[in-house]
C-alpha cells in the first residue's frame, strides 16, 4: 500500500495526522529549558503522542458537530463525516477511545500533564459547542490551545514555563488564526456565515489589521526574547535567528495575500519549500546555539 493510498483512507483522514505537527510545540520547553536526558526526551514524546490522540479526538467531535456546516464548504465537504464515508456513531466511539488513551498514557509521566490534557479537552469542548461562534474569542481559544501544548511540554520534563515562550507562542498562534479566518472569509464569500457563525462579525479590513498587529508583535516579542531571556546565551548570538523568523513571516504573508492561501497552516508548512526550509534552518540554528 502506497503512502498516498494510506493517507486517503477515510479513517486516517478523520484523524487528520497532518495536524499533529502542531503538537511539536510540546518539545519547546525541553529544548529551551536545556533538558537533554533520554528520560526527558521520552516524557516529552509521550506528551506529544498524548496530544496527538487528544487532538484527533477533538477533530472527530468537531466534525461530528459541524457535519451540516462542512457540507457548505468547498473543501471541508469532502471530510469523511460530511461526505458520509464514515458512520458518525462509529466515529464517536473512536473519539472516546482516543480520549481515554491520551489520559491513560499521560498519567505515568505526570498527573499535572493529565490535568493539562483535561484542560485542553474542556477548552475544545467549549469551543466546539459555543466559543467558535464568537468572533475574536474563537481565535484566542485556538491560541490558548497552543499555550496548553507548551505548558504540557514543561510539566512533562519538569521545567518552569518561560514567559517569553508563552508570549511568542500566543502571538504566533493568533497570527496564524487570523490568517486562517481571512482565507475562510475570502474563499466562502457570501456563504461564509453558513460555515462558521463567527465569520459574520469579521471583515477583510478588520482581519488585515489583526494580522498586521500580531505579525509585528510576534517579531518584536521574539527579538526581545533573543537577548532578554535567561535561557539564551548572554552573548546575544540568538539574535542571528531573528532574520529567519522575519523571512518566514513575510513568506507566510505572501502566501496569504498573493496566493490566497492560509486556510490550512499545517499543510502550507509541508507544501511550501521556502517556508519549510526557513523553519528547518531556524530549528537547526536554535539547537546549535542552545546546545553548544
Amino acid at each position: 500500500m502506497s503512502l498516498r493510498h494510506f493517507l486517503s483512507n477515510p479513517w486516517i483522514r478523520l484523524l487528520r495526522p497532518v495536524q499533529w505537527s502542531k503538537n511539536s510545540v510540546v518539545y519547546a520547553a525541553m529544548v529551551f529549558g536545556h533538558q537533554s536526558t533520554f528520560a526527558d526526551l521520552i516524557n516529552a514524546t509521550v506528551a506529544f503522542i498524548a496530544f496527538c490522540a487528544l487532538s484527533s479526538a477533538t477533530y472527530i467531535f468537531n466534525d461530528w458537530s459541524d457535519i451540516e456546516r462542512d457540507r457548505h464548504h468547498p473543501v471541508k465537504r469532502f471530510r469523511p463525516l460530511a461526505a458520509g464515508e464514515i458512520c458518525p456513531r462509529r466515529a464517536a466511539v473512536v473519539g472516546v477511545a482516543l480520549l481515554a488513551a491520551a489520559f491513560a498514557i499521560s498519567l505515568p509521566v505526570s498527573p499535572w500533564l493529565t490535568l493539562v490534557l483535561l484542560g485542553y479537552a474542556a477548552l475544545m469542548a467549549a469551543y466546539t459547542h459555543w466559543l467558535k461562534r464568537v468572533m475574536i474569542l474563537d481565535v484566542f481559544v485556538i491560541a490558548a490551545g497552543f499555550l496548553l501544548r507548551a505548558i504540557a511540554g514543561g510539566v512533562a520534563v519538569n521545567v518552569p514555563i518561560s514567559s517569553w515562550l508563552m508570549l511568542c507562542t500566543m502571538l504566533l498562534a493568533l497570527f496564524l488564526g487570523f490568517c486562517k479566518r481571512r482565507n475562510e472569509l475570502t474563499t466562502l464569500d457570501k456563504d461564509a456565515a453558513l460555515h462558521r457563525t463567527s465569520l459574520r462579525g469579521y471583515t477583510t479590513e478588520v482581519l488585515d489589521q489583526f494580522i498586521l498587529i500580531t505579525a509585528a508583535s510576534s517579531v518584536m516579542a521574539y527579538a526581545m526574547y533573543t537577548f532578554s531571556a535567561e535561557t539564551v546565551p548572554e552573548s546575544g548570538v540568538m539574535m542571528v535567528t531573528v532574520p529567519i523568523v522575519i523571512f518566514a513571516l513575510f513568506r507566510y504573508l505572501h502566501l496569504v495575500y498573493a496566493q490566497r492561501l492560509g486556510g490550512a497552516p499545517e499543510v502550507l508548512l509541508f507544501r511550501d519549500r521556502p517556508l519549510l526550509g526557513s523553519i528547518i534552518v531556524w530549528a537547526l540554528t536554535v539547537l546549535l546555539i542552545v546546545w553548544t
